[in-house]
């Protein structure tokens, strides 16, 4: 770097990340793997310390990235362009002339809002229909949500750094079309809240870009290059090998370069559009007071100066003609405006433009000496740069910020290129004007040390103040400091969530963040919506580069990201960050989510998501099933118990969960399994509609399908699991169909037709009528009495089926290899008591209705049949009245004059 053309006011290394203007104009390259031109991302990285030669209490062990090879993170041979400036052009314009500038940078969401110069035409479009929003603010910046994840799984496979410098670029974008829309609407607190929340996010993606590309690059340089201190009589090389191996000294740097392009882009060109009453001429209302009273010879009331060197004011004591006092302090504050924003090269032309290159003259001299023609070893002479007698300098700057009879931002200007803290804070109203003026001072005092020890520095620089050479800075010291402040605003804003993010990545202390995150999940208060976004994506970049992080805190904040994108019903987004969760609780958050998910139309999308993501689609559907099936506690009821058996809403989520399980042919023997104990819980709650429609979800080819799945993978028989719940699904339907024919027996036998009442026969009308009726009734009931028989036998068939159902009996499994389910096994011991014995006394009073009572007597031989073993999922009161059912048929028949099994008698 030439430290002799640095605009910088101090001897300090540049960043070309640390402006919009510098980002936008960098080219992209990804990372190239060895020996190919693909980028590539390392997804192994070995243990090894991050930050070479540098105190641990500094950076901690929580950055530590395991990087594997320096050309899965930079290009063999390249080198990140640390120690480049580039220019930085200013997006927008701002007049800081009439008031403070300090509250001009990060205007919070109460404090008032910044003037831009223009936009363009789309965006005064775009902010002229967010207007008709009720909370446009909201609606403007909602589609950073999909923005972030489509640049996350962008990048997913490239540079990193890339990735960051696209949320800054969303970001930024954001905050112009915002402030579009808070200049056309008005002073809206929510568009106002909003606005400012992502220009600190942006702010936020510039520092992490910046120091994490030299934490890596250091990382790893660490075995390709050794330090070493080359002897020289050159200032600049000297402080340049400092930056070279002191990285605390160059990220404090890249912290100030960070904060200064801050201001740079919200200042912009005000420097330009600055009107002064004097022009040109230093002090020209005073020399044209002086020159009159010499041509008039009469002495003014007030006292001013009688000469116009610089020192005169301060020599004589006496006053400027009262414009050139006001324009001295404008000019005073806007110089150091422009050095707060690192523009010290347009603070100097602004000095001569106003006739003071005097005080331009004074800005040039923090410049390090070096004198090329001492190694170059060229006859011909090259330009000397920087200043000889620099120390002698800073002393004079040192005392002139300590002079309290000047203005105090002329104290602040003088203290900034001497560093002296003290006159620069009492400017520093923000906390970024605080940080600021900190790390400037420390990186002063830092060089000033290395100079010393390496024997550069001038004598004069021990008329310095002991404390300034003996102070020892360090980043967390800095931050201790401003806990301290006097400032009732640098306290407040020291506490915003996003000033402590910036805090914790400066230092490099991220177990402290992470425990930052923590409190801020549990607090009372919810956090803002984009502030969980950027915390979400900043712990994934972090993952990224392979520092150690706390696990826990890393889930809990994709855990609560997910819930906003769920709540707001984000459904594209849900699975990729699902899919950053540890594998079995990303099982069971994408099943909550499912669960939610009521439209039937999205599903088949949202387990398309899932597998895109790389999520077991058939855990979480097996997972979603299970949880809404056992959500209630409702155990089986005998039913002698009076029921409800009409189907209620959450028997219709029960019903309509089945349908994750149908989307894929592959889940087909899971759909088959869950479905059945879906319908063994309806059968036991005589929910038999409930049922139906559940068995009406299983497609009629399942079965063919699950043999057919088996048999690709070249096996023969079934599992047993499998087989059972084939089993058993016909057993359920052997039920269904048993119980719907006796529905349809039962409301056919409820609705015979009725004898006609016939008239008087009185007229031989009335007696043809009655005829009539009477033959339409016999013929009605013939064909009733038909179609009862047919019913009953129909009955009589289903329900023996069930009775009497094949290999060993109806909810009987055949395989007993399977493994142990004791629940299940419960429940089919269970229904088998709770629906035999229905079916049974079903069938006896259709038999008995149909005057089929010796047939009702053979139904008591089937159950007391040691082959089907029936009566023993009797309980005694069921035997005994259906032994009192029984006896109505024998005493029906002894009736008829048969005996009591239905046999004529024996004379």
């Amino acid at each position: 770097m030439d430290w002799g053309q640095n605009e910088l006011p101090s001897p300090v290394v540049r960043d070309d990340e640390v402006t919009i203007a510098a980002r936008r104009r960098r080219k992209k390259v990804a990372f190239p793997s060895p020996g190919s031109g693909s980028p590539v991302v390392s997804t192994v990285t070995p243990a090894r310390s991050l930050l070479r030669a540098t105190p641990a209490s500094l950076f901690r062990q929580a950055v530590t990235p395991r990087v594997p090879d320096v050309s899965s993170i930079l290009a063999p041979g390249g080198r990140t362009p640390r120690y480049t400036h580039t220019p930085r052009n200013a997006p927008s314009s701002l007049n800081l002339d009439d008031s403070d500038w300090t509250n001009s940078m990060y205007t919070s969401p109460v404090s008032g809002l910044e003037n831009t110069s223009f936009f363009t035409d789309d965006i005064t479009n775009l902010s002229s229909a967010l207007l008709k929003e009720d909370d446009p603010g909201e609606a403007a910046a909602a589609s950073l949500f999909p923005e972030f994840l489509g640049s996350f799984l962008k990048h997913s496979s490239s540079a990193v750094f890339e990735l960051l410098e696209d949320y800054q670029t969303l970001c930024q974008d954001k905050v112009d079309v915002l402030q579009s829309v808070v200049l056309r609407a008005g002073q809206n607190s929510k568009t106002a809240g909003v606005r400012w929340l992502l220009q600190q996010e942006s702010c936020s993606w510039r520092l992490i870009t910046s120091l994490y590309r030299d934490r890596v690059q250091l990382a790893l340089e660490d075995d390709l290059m050794t330090d070493m201190v080359v002897p020289s009589e050159s200032e600049k090389v000297v402080v340049e090998q400092l930056f070279q191996r002191d990285a605390v000294i160059r990220q404090s740097q890249l912290v100030v370069d960070w904060l200064e392009s801050i201001a740079k882009d919200q200042i912009g060109d005000f420097a330009d559009n600055i009107e002064y009453y004097a022009k040109n001429v230093c002090w020209e209302n005073t020399l044209h007071a002086l020159k009159m009273r010499r041509k008039s010879g009469t002495a003014f009331t007030v006292p001013l100066v009688t000469e116009l060197d610089p020192d005169a004011p301060l020599r004589q004591q006496r006053p400027l003609a009262d414009l050139d006092r006001e324009d001295d302090a404008r000019l005073l504050k806007n110089l150091f405006t422009l050095i707060r924003a690192g523009m010290t090269e347009e603070a100097q032309r602004l000095c001569k433009r106003c006739g003071q290159a005097w005080r331009a003259a004074t800005l040039e001299g923090w410049k390090l000496y070096h004198d090329p023609n001492m190694t170059s070893g060229s006859i011909e002479l090259q330009p000397v740069e920087g200043n000889p007698q620099r120390g002698i300098w800073k002393a004079c700057c040192w005392r002139m910020a300590e002079e309290e009879q000047l203005n105090r931002y002329e104290r602040a200007i003088y203290a900034s290129l001497s560093g002296n803290l003290k006159p620069l804070l009492a400017v520093c109203e923000s906390w970024e004007d605080c940080v600021w003026a900190y790390f400037r001072v420390m990186v002063d005092s830092l060089v000033e040390k290395d100079l010393m020890s390496s024997g550069m520095a001038h004598q004069e620089v021990e008329t310095l103040p002991r404390e300034y050479l003996e102070a020892n800075w360090t980043m967390e010291k800095v931050f201790d400091e401003l806990q301290a402040s006097e400032s009732k605003r640098v306290l407040e804003e020291t506490r915003e969530h996003y000033h402590v993010i910036q805090k914790f990545v400066i230092v490099g202390d991220l177990d402290g963040l992470l425990e930052e995150f923590s409190d801020w999940l549990t607090a009372s208060k919810p956090l803002p919506s984009h502030l969980l976004r950027f915390m979400t994506h900043l712990l994934l970049f972090f993952r990224s580069l392979g520092l150690a992080l706390k696990e826990d805190v890393c889930v809990d904040v994709l855990k609560a990201y997910i819930s906003l994108l769920i709540r707001d019903q984000q459904t594209e987004l849900v699975a990729s960050y699902v899919g950053q969760l540890p594998a079995e609780l990303a099982t069971a958050q994408y099943a909550a989510f499912l669960e939610t998910v009521d439209q039937t139309e999205l599903r088949p999308r949202c387990l398309e998501l899932a597998a895109d993501a790389g999520l077991d689609v058939a855990a979480i559907t097996k997972l979603v099933v299970e949880t809404v099936r056992e959500r209630d506690d409702s155990d089986f009821t005998h039913h002698s118990q009076t029921l409800e058996t009409g189907t209620t809403k959450e028997d219709q989520k029960k019903i309509d969960v089945i349908d994750w399980l149908l989307f894929d042919a592959a889940h087909r023997a899971e759909s088959l399994k869950q479905s059945n104990a879906i319908m063994r819980k309806f059968l036991a709650l005589q929910k038999h509609d409930a049922a139906k429609a559940v068995f009406s979800k299983v497609p009629e080819d399942s079965m063919k399908e699950i043999y057919s799945q088996w048999a690709g993978i070249g096996q023969a028989t079934l599992p047993a699991e499998d087989e059972n719940a084939i089993r058993e699904h016909l057993c359920i339907r052997a039920y269904l169909e048993a119980h719907e024919a006796f529905t349809e027996w039962f409301s056919h036998s409820s609705s015979a037709p009725q004898k006609p009442t016939l008239a008087p026969e009185v007229k031989f009308t009335e007696r043809v009528a009655n005829e009539m009726r009477e033959k339409e009734y016999q013929a009605s009931l013939s064909a009733w009495s038909c179609r009862l028989d047919v019913l009953t036998e129909d009955v009589k068939e289903r329900i023996y089926n069930v009775l009497l159902f094949v290999d060993g009996g109806w909810m009987v499994d055949n395989r007993q290899d399977s493994e142990q389910d004791s629940e299940r096994r419960h429940q089919m011991t269970a229904l088998r008591s709770l629906c035999l014995p229905r079916l049974s006394f079903l069938l006896l009073s259709v038999l008995q209705n149909s005057s089929r009572h010796q047939e009702a007597l053979r139904l008591a031989d089937i159950i007391s049949s040691d082959q089907h073993r029936l009566y023993q999922v009797f309980s005694k009161e069921e035997l005994r009245r259906f032994l009192q059912k029984l006896r109505e048929s024998s005493l029906s028949l002894l009736d008829r004059g048969l005996d009591p099994l239905g046999y004529e008698l024996q004379p």
